[in-house]
This record gives C-alpha cells, sequence and structure tokens, in this order.
C-alpha cells in the first residue's frame, strides 16, 4: 500500500511509467527465459543457431541503445517509447508465428532494437519529469521492474503448459496494450530544437572521461545483477538438489524490494552524498556472494527436507544480500546518470551508458561463466562465487577513486523545465504544475 501511496505523488506520466515497466518486465520474461528451450526441443535448431537467434537479440539492444537515446533527445521520449513498445510487439508476435531462421532472426533484431529504443528512452523521461525527486522515482521503478521479473517468469511456465506460442501471443499482447496506455495517456514534452549534430553530441559525451569511467565502474552492478539469473538460481538447485528452489531466489528479492526499496532510497537520500552509497551497494554486492561458498561444492545432494533447508539458507542470504546492495546503488546511479551533461542530452548519456557498461558486463558475464566451468571441472566450486564478489569489490574501489578524484556530480542536475502538451495544464512549468499538484 505504502508503494502504492507513494507512486501517486508522482505525475500521471511517471506513474504510467511504472506500470509500463511492470508490464515490460512481466512481458520480457514471459517469452525470453524460455526461448531457447523452444528453439532447441520444439523446432529442433542447434546449439550454433539458438546461440545465433539468442545473440542477434541481445546486440540488437545492446549495441543500439546509443540510437534510442538520441532519438529521445532529439525527437522526444513519448514517441521513442511508444514505437519501442510497439516494435517489441511486432517482435514478439513473430516469434509465436514464425518457424524459419529468418523469421527469428527478425523476431530478434526487431525485439532487441524496440529495448535499446524505450529503455534510455524511459528513464530520460523520468529523470526529466521527477526533478529533484529522481532518486525516489527510480527507487519506485526498481521495485515495479522486479516484481514484473517475478511474475513473468511464473506467468510464462504457467503458458508453457499450453504451448510456446501461447505464451509468446501473450507476451505480445501486454506491449500492444502498452503501446496504446502510452499513446492515449502519456503526455508530450516539448523538444528544444538541437543545435548541433547527432555525431556531435555523441562526441561530447564520449570525450567526457569521468562519465565512461563512471560506466566502466558499474561494470560490477551489471554484471552481478545478470547472476540473479545464472549463478545464484544454479546454486540454489545445486545446494537444495530441487529445481524450484531457484524460485526462492526471486520470492526473496521481490518481497525486500517491495518492503525496503522506498524505504533505503528515502532514508539514504538525507544522509550523505550519492557516491558514498553506490560505493557502499556495491560492496553490499560484492558481499553476497560470499555466504554460497559455505555451500558450494558440496559432497552428494541433502540429506532430507531439513538438510535441504539448512543448505538454500546461505544461498537465500546471499540473494537478499545482493537485493539489498541493488536497492541501495542503483537509484542513485541513474540519478546521476544524467548529472554528468547538459539536460537536452539526458537520453544520449543513458544510452551511451548502457552501451558501455552493457558491453563491459557482457564481458564479465563471459568471465563468470568460465569461472563456473572451471570450477567445476577442477573441483573448485567456490570460483565464480569468489570471482563475482572480485568484480563487486572492484566496482566500488572504482566509484570511490572517482569520489576521490572529485570527477562525480556533487548535485544531481534538474531538467530545465518542460513544456507539456495534450495535458492539464498545457503550457505550465514543471515547477508550476507541481506546485498546483500540492495545493
Amino acid at each position: 500500500m505504502k508503494t502504492w501511496h507513494e507512486m501517486r505523488r508522482f505525475p500521471v506520466a511517471i506513474q504510467l511509467l511504472l506500470v509500463n515497466q511492470l508490464g515490460v518486465n512481466t512481458g520480457f520474461y514471459l517469452l525470453i527465459p524460455y526461448l531457447a528451450t523452444h528453439l532447441d526441443e520444439n523446432l529442433g535448431m542447434s546449439a550454433a543457431v539458438v546461440g545465433i537467434v539468442l545473440g542477434v537479440r541481445n546486440l540488437s539492444q545492446q549495441g543500439l541503445f546509443i540510437i534510442g537515446g538520441s532519438a529521445a533527445d532529439r525527437l522526444g521520449a513519448r514517441g521513442v517509447i511508444i514505437a519501442g513498445c510497439a516494435l517489441r510487439t511486432v517482435g514478439f508476435a513473430l516469434f509465436a508465428l514464425g518457424d524459419s531462421l529468418a523469421v527469428l532472426i527478425a523476431a530478434s533484431v526487431l525485439s532487441g532494437f524496440a529495448g535499446a529504443l524505450f529503455n534510455p528512452a524511459v528513464r530520460a523521461y523520468i529523470a526529466q519529469e521527477a526533478g529533484e525527486r529522481k532518486a525516489e522515482a527510480f527507487a519506485l521503478f526498481n521495485v515495479f521492474a522486479t516484481t514484473g521479473a517475478l511474475i513473468g517468469p511464473l506467468l510464462g511456465s504457467a503458458l508453457l503448459l499450453v504451448d510456446f506460442r501461447t505464451s509468446a501471443l501473450t507476451a505480445a499482447a501486454i506491449f500492444a496494450v502498452l503501446t496504446v496506455a502510452q499513446a492515449l495517456v502519456l503526455p508530450a514534452r516539448e523538444v528544444e530544437p538541437s543545435k548541433g549534430t547527432v555525431l556531435a553530441d555523441w562526441r561530447e559525451v564520449l570525450g567526457h572521461r569521468a562519465f565512461l569511467a563512471f560506466a566502466l565502474a558499474m561494470v560490477g552492478m551489471f554484471t552481478l545483477e545478470n547472476q540473479l539469473y545464472l549463478l545464484l538460481p544454479d546454486g540454489a538447485r545445486r545446494a537444495t538438489g530441487w529445481d524450484g528452489a531457484a524460485g526462492l531466489v526471486f520470492l526473496v528479492g521481490t518481497l525486500a524490494n517491495l518492503t525496503l526499496q522506498l524505504r533505503i532510497t528515502r532514508a539514504l537520500k538525507v544522509s550523505g552524498d550519492r557516491a558514498r552509497w553506490i560505493t557502499v551497494g556495491l560492496g553490499l554486492m560484492a558481499l553476497a556472494f560470499l555466504p554460497p561458498t559455505l555451500v558450494a561444492g558440496g559432497s552428494g545432494g541433502p540429506d532430507g527436507i531439513a538438510d535441504a533447508v539448512l543448505r538454500a539458507l546461505p544461498v537465500l542470504v546471499g540473494a537478499l544480500l545482493l537485493y539489498l546492495g541493488v536497492m541501495v546503488a542503483q537509484p542513485f546511479v541513474m540519478e546521476l546518470v544524467p548529472g554528468f551533461g547538459r539536460p537536452e542530452l539526458t537520453g544520449t548519456y543513458f544510452g551511451i551508458f548502457y552501451v558501455v557498461s552493457g558491453i563491459a558486463a557482457a564481458l564479465g558475464n563471459a568471465v563468470v561463466g568460465w569461472a563456473m566451468d572451471a570450477g567445476e571441472r577442477g573441483d573448485a566450486d567456490w570460483l565464480p562465487w569468489a570471482c563475482c564478489a572480485l568484480f563487486g569489490l572492484a566496482s566500488a574501489l572504482g566509484v570511490a577513486w572517482l569520489h576521490r578524484l572529485g570527477s562525480l556530480p556533487t548535485t544531481p542536475k534538474s531538467a530545465a523545465p518542460a513544456v507539456v502538451s495534450g495535458h492539464p495544464g498545457h503550457g505550465a512549468t514543471k515547477e508550476t504544475r507541481e506546485k498546483r499538484e500540492t495545493t
């Protein structure tokens, strides 16, 4: 209830984008985690072809974030968000209706490019609309995203009892509904005419060394977040001998997120600078990978239910610490990104931030995967956990070092007052609208 009450204190645009993120993650995780199995078992494709289809989707998203960010700055975030959701509707529908490799590649490209469009655009819109309350807005964003990431796989596993096509069409329908809702309700923001070229914008952002260093320092956060879908579920299954134990990882995180995220962000916002709390959050994320080493590589399976519960506890403690670290760090990371440059380039900064950190995190995930294989071959099951702890520690030290050098924004910059069309209060500045809402 507190989450919904806090949500209602924000403008309608942010409320819609929060619900939008719930739907986006629900639709995404309803389909994508089961796509590889569908390609392999239902369509009989080789592992190499499956890897190509999944790789094209990931490359289309990670490599094109910069396009989505620049489009949001120059065309307006609203239109880019709508276009992204519409494209993902088409892409997911193609996954349901097409069996040939050409159609599946097209579906992968469209669904990946869709994410590249709306991900930076949504964050740019929230950063601009939230004003001085960016941290709280991104905290709520994290709550809705995490909830969607829990609902999606549960709904997907239920729909797969029918067939994959039903699951894919349901995901496409979710994005279709989101597209229509945004077109009808999301207010348009007036876009200031740009005085330079897109390439000049990219050069400006890529020439900002402190920003690029910060994006690279975030490799730990993105790499370790991804272990919620790789290493931690695998550790839970190995420790308990029960495939369903992976779901407990998400359940623990979602409950913690719903009950603690806003409280944590609000408390930390008034008691220290952002960089310090990002460092603390990254440190917690590193610490999260130490408890599971207590049960990594245990001989044989659990001896009964009681032993399975005891063996699951270190993994679940690790999952809780990881979620807590994300809850501490992520809202302030999102708050700082637009603070590096001009408000007119907010989308471009988010786009390049995700390109740089996404590529670095992909390399980090490859290292973790190698450590998992090497640990299993060499009877060193602790290796991937230690590897992740080092990633988190390196990121924490990197942010602390940048803060010590004075390279990070100390006070997040607010976006310039925006004019909103097609919305009550048309022509009023954002500050004026906020005063009206509080009277």
